[in-house]
């Protein structure tokens, strides 16, 4: 049983794209303690575990449920449904179960005449693959700027400063998978 609670920790912390250094800041457990619980070597309290529950925001419950054998995760495309919007952004789930995932797949629909002045290039941990379905796609990586047209992509690691925008008078579409998932999805 320590052994199951140990891997499903470790495999939150890695979808999350935490260290161990990380988990224990926010968990305040120590490092070894918690390297520890994640091969099986010692057994946690639950309530250190309602505080690494509490972290990635699933139920306590998550780490005493049997292992699933298969995690297929389909959905219908009639069951997309907008999970956050930004400004001029609007992110499609493409995946109804993410616990346990590694990538994060979504549609982002950015709208018309963005404003050049609003670019700011932003890195995070992580990788990010865009492919544009429609529309034109300003992709801004460092000190470079492309232009993707339907049927280009990019793939980027997220530690490098980008951006992305439409100054087109039209709506872009892209196909986003990035790891470590940049959402919350209350423990989906």
């Amino acid at each position: 049983m320590k052994a199951d609670i140990g891997q499903k920790i470790k495999e939150l912390r890695i979808s999350n794209g935490f260290t161990l250094k990380e988990l224990s800041r926010r968990s305040d457990l120590s490092i070894s303690f918690l390297s520890q619980v994640e091969r099986g070597l010692a057994s946690i309290a639950v309530t250190s575990l309602e505080k690494i529950a509490c972290v990635f925001g699933v139920d306590l419950s998550y780490f005493f449920t049997p292992p699933q054998k298969h995690q297929e995760s389909v959905m219908r495309s009639y069951e997309h449904q907008v999970f956050s919007v930004e400004e001029s952004r609007y992110y499609y789930r493409l995946a109804s179960d993410l616990n346990g995932k590694v990538l994060e797949p979504m549609i982002i629909s950015l709208l018309p005449n963005q404003d050049e002045k609003a670019v700011n290039p932003y890195s995070h941990e992580g990788e990010e693959f865009v492919y544009v379905l429609e529309g034109i796609l300003t992709v801004f990586v460092e000190n470079e700027q492309y232009q993707l047209n339907p049927g280009d992509s990019i793939h980027i690691s997220s530690t490098t400063p980008h951006e992305w925008a439409n100054f087109t008078n039209k709506l872009t579409k892209v196909l986003c998978v990035s790891t470590p998932k940049i959402f919350k999805h209350n423990g989906k």
